[in-house]
């Protein structure tokens, strides 16, 4: 199944792109995502602890499992000040 990852901030220019496809296996969840996501992004693989995901618009743990088309943000946690 296909789900699409769409890179925010600075995780873009990390990505070397704005968004990316994955076809995945059924059952796939988002923490098995992120680490697709590492190998084909090396240099967000080190940022991972740090990175927030959601699923549609709502933030979602690792165990959420995906499903066909799921649109997955990318991005790092907000900082205010």
């Amino acid at each position: 199944m296909i789900v699409n990852v769409q890179f925010w901030s600075f995780f873009k220019e990390l990505a070397g792109c704005d968004r990316s496809s994955f076809n995945v296996s059924p059952g796939t969840t988002v923490g098995q995502l992120q680490d697709l996501i590492a190998a084909r992004f090396p240099k967000l693989s080190g940022l991972r602890g740090s990175t927030l995901v959601a699923v549609g618009v709502d933030y979602q743990p690792a165990h959420h499992v995906l499903s066909e088309n799921d649109l997955i943000s990318i991005f790092p946690p907000v900082q205010g000040g």
